[in-house]
């Protein structure tokens, strides 16, 4: 890199090397994805807590409740960015053919998709009635 035809400032040969300016969002949306979770999943595990031994319709009516019906889809979606987000480090760290990752966070994704909008559809169509 360091040759006599070059006769840039190394400052300026530096420039654009380095990081891409985009890993601090990836770790502050992770955090905060993160964070969010303590708190619905204390909400989740009171809310299934509350209906472990309920019947189905009981059950149904809490599910039901706007808020609740809110805080699941809340809680799902956080879920899911948030397991697509660490899966993502995972792969591009440790898996090291370029065609064998791509395929891997494609499959993330698609998983990550498939499962949020089941489970919404699901929340939809309890919360709505249907």
């Amino acid at each position: 890199m360091n040759t006599a035809k070059d006769f840039r400032h190394p400052l300026k040969r530096a420039r654009g090397l380095g990081s891409a300016q985009s890993g601090v969002s990836h770790w502050w949306t992770q955090r905060v994805t993160a964070a969010a979770l303590v708190f619905l999943s204390l909400w989740f595990v009171v809310t299934v807590l509350s209906v472990l031994h309920a019947d189905y319709a009981t059950a149904r009516a809490i599910v039901a409740k706007p808020w609740n019906a809110l805080l699941l889809v809340a809680f799902v979606l956080t879920v899911c960015w948030h397991a697509v987000l660490g899966l993502q480090i995972v792969i591009e760290d440790y898996v090291h053919t370029r065609w064998k990752e791509v395929s891997l966070l494609v499959l993330v994704k698609f998983i990550a998709v498939l499962g949020t909008l089941a489970t919404l559809m699901a929340v939809l169509r309890v919360a709505l009635g249907a």
